[in-house]
């Protein structure tokens, strides 16, 4: 029936008839799709289509919506903290001090956006919007967006347009990847600067599905003098800004690349009597702070994923083999009723069950786990040639999505990182359990649109692929750009000295080139400096700390230690506090960066204190105890 899913097992392909999901312009390429099944995938595609049937619910694909011209830019520029551009009034006008911080490609992202909008409105004979120039003038001009568009149009952007309008009719050669091979990822310098300027070259390509995820491009992020941020090491509103400016750098990227940045609508979410299944991630996790606060991950998946893991990650064919869907149906009911009250019995359930809740809790959200918004996004970072420019979309797109949504991803990736791990019993690789879980995070009841003829084996393999990089490289992709953090500190610090654009110097803002990393300046005169730490909790003085250019961070927490001893704490507790579950990997003790243009930092071990202090000399220093590990007072 059409209602339902678009594939059937009639219609799917043979196994030799692996078709790759972009043009590919070697054979090797081609090669290493052949060797691959996707048996898998279809066979998860027909147990989904299965188990909703007697549900009379649609699932398809995730597809974007056709929306009319200009909505889409109105959309985004309000996603982007610009309102004020479309002539609306902006909660908070601060926002635009955002501008003062893009980088060159990023504002030509804004502009884009911005001359689009400013186009579709003239046609509809309403009155022009701002343009972004007319915020940083000094006043005085009439001229409209449009005779400015085309007085005196943007030479970056025409110069990108130029450039990508010929890479469309250009034949590039890419160059394979050696599989294995170490390759730097650089996170200091903004992705969409990266690719402006190998835009002129050939993009390095790699066989997309490959079955030993041993044989992967490895990528190593450098450490730089302040070392290296990840998700969680910044505070909650600095962390609030991230999504914005990673929208606006997504946007940048996909303009350079010359692909169409997709999103859809925000999703209406309907109303449910239930409490586990169907239940949106905000309220479920709202419910389960009740019980135990400061949850980040949902309590009834933390226990899937517990139960799993216990008893699951050696059975042979784990997530590839379905359970019985009778049974499932059962166990959710069950779980609907006495999962609060701590009355289910996890052992009694057979660890295909288990799995099978565990898809199906996926399956049933209100809205996708990688959001309705841009599951679309997603699907199409495949369309991307080039493995690190894919890898670096795929770090703006887990930056942009809401915290509840990557917190729990972040926890079923980890989960999925395990089962892969015990290949040799489970007999699931990379690929096998890639080509299950994508139909369960790509298909949703809730956009039921419909798959163009002839393009259901390119969504299915692309698909597939998108959770085999967020599966293997999700250390990576859970980490925040250098560059990110410097646009953070440069907005606080203009939020803080109360940007003045009315300066007739920054007229032209949006096309000067700034900075995308931070760059220190060493004071000749002052090759070190003494300075406070500290930790309240554990000493009632602070700690001096005489900073040089060699000093780091896990340095002062080596002479922290000491200091314990020295006042009087024996050895079992120092010994304890600079461990975490017996562990002297995992420190008890961490340095943070508190104030001055950073709301809170986690600093990471290899952090150059004396070049922190250069960026930011008036944050103060504090010295806490891991939250991830027990307390010790």
């Amino acid at each position: 029936s059409s209602r339902h899913c678009p594939w059937k097992m009639n219609q799917l392909p043979p196994k030799s008839a692996v078709a790759s999901p972009v043009s590919e312009s070697t054979s090797s390429r081609g090669e290493a799709l052949d060797n691959l099944s996707m048996d898998s995938f279809w066979l998860e595609v027909e147990n989904i289509k299965q188990s909703t049937e007697a549900e009379q619910e649609e699932c398809s694909l995730a597809d974007v919506k056709t929306q009319e011209e200009g909505e889409a830019e109105a959309e985004w520029l309000q996603d982007a903290g610009l309102a004020e551009l479309l002539g609306e009034p902006a909660g908070d006008k601060d926002n635009l001090v955002l501008l003062s911080t893009l980088t060159r490609t990023q504002a030509a992202a804004v502009q884009r956006r911005l001359d689009t909008y400013s186009r579709s409105r003239r046609r509809r004979n309403k009155q022009p919007v701002r343009d972004v120039r007319d915020v940083f003038a000094a006043g005085g001009s009439q001229d409209t967006a449009a005779e400015k568009e085309e007085s005196s149009p943007d030479p970056l952007w025409h110069n990108l347009r130029t450039s990508n309008t010929q890479r469309k009719t250009q034949d590039y050669s890419c160059t394979v990847r050696n599989p294995g091979k170490e390759e730097v990822f650089n996170m200091d310098v903004a992705y969409s600067e990266q690719a402006a300027v190998l835009l002129k070259g050939s993009f390095l390509s790699e066989p997309r599905k490959l079955k030993d995820g041993n044989a992967l491009t490895k990528f190593k992020i450098p450490k730089g003098r302040l070392g290296v941020t990840r998700i969680g090491d910044l505070s909650a509103q600095d962390m609030k800004k991230i999504p914005t400016l990673a929208l606006i750098e997504l946007t940048a990227l996909c303009d350079i690349l010359g692909f169409e940045l997709k999103r859809n609508k925000a999703a209406k979410l309907k109303t449910t009597e239930k409490r586990l299944f169907g239940v949106p991630l905000n309220t479920l996790l709202e419910n389960d702070q009740k019980l135990l606060p400061n949850t980040k991950v949902p309590l009834l998946l933390q226990a899937l994923l517990s139960c799993l893991e216990k008893r699951g990650l050696e059975t042979e064919g784990i997530l590839r083999v379905s359970g019985s869907q009778t049974r499932i149906k059962s166990l959710e009911q069950k779980l609907e009723r006495d999962f609060y009250s701590g009355l289910f019995r996890w052992d009694d359930v057979h660890q295909n069950d288990v799995s099978g809740l565990l898809k199906r809790f996926i399956r049933e959200l209100p809205a996708p786990l990688l959001t309705a918004e841009y599951l679309p996004a997603f699907a199409a970072v495949q369309n991307i040639p080039d493995l690190k420019q894919r890898l670096q979309a795929l770090n703006l797109l887990i930056l942009i999505l809401p915290e509840s949504n990557r917190n729990t991803l972040k926890a079923l990736l980890e989960f999925l990182s395990k089962v892969v791990a015990r290949e040799k019993n489970n007999k699931m690789n990379l690929w096998n359990v890639s080509t299950v879980m994508a139909p369960n995070l790509f298909m949703h009841k809730g956009l039921p649109n419909k798959i163009p003829e002839g393009k259901e084996k390119q969504l299915a393999e692309g698909a597939a692929d998108v959770v085999r990089m967020m599966i293997h490289y999700q250390d990576l992709l859970w980490t925040v750009s250098s560059f990110l953090v410097a646009q953070v500190r440069k907005l606080n610090e203009s939020n803080s000295k109360r940007y003045q654009f009315c300066d007739k110097r920054i007229k032209n803002l949006l096309r000067k080139i700034h900075a995308d990393k931070d760059k220190v300046e060493k004071n000749q005169g002052e090759p070190s400096k003494v300075v406070k730490v500290h930790a309240s909790l554990l000493l009632k003085d602070s700690l001096e700390v005489h900073l040089n250019n060699a000093t780091r961070v896990a340095d002062v927490l080596r002479q922290f230690q000491k200091n314990l001893c020295q006042n009087g704490w024996n050895i079992v507790n120092t010994v304890n506090l600079l461990k975490c579950n017996n562990s002297t990997e995992c420190t008890n003790l961490l340095l943070y960066e508190v104030g001055g243009n950073i709301g809170e930092h986690c600093l990471d071990p290899d952090t150059y204190l004396l070049d922190l202090y250069h960026i930011n000399p008036h944050a103060e220093w504090i010295i806490k105890q891991n939250p991830s590990c027990p307390r010790m007072f």
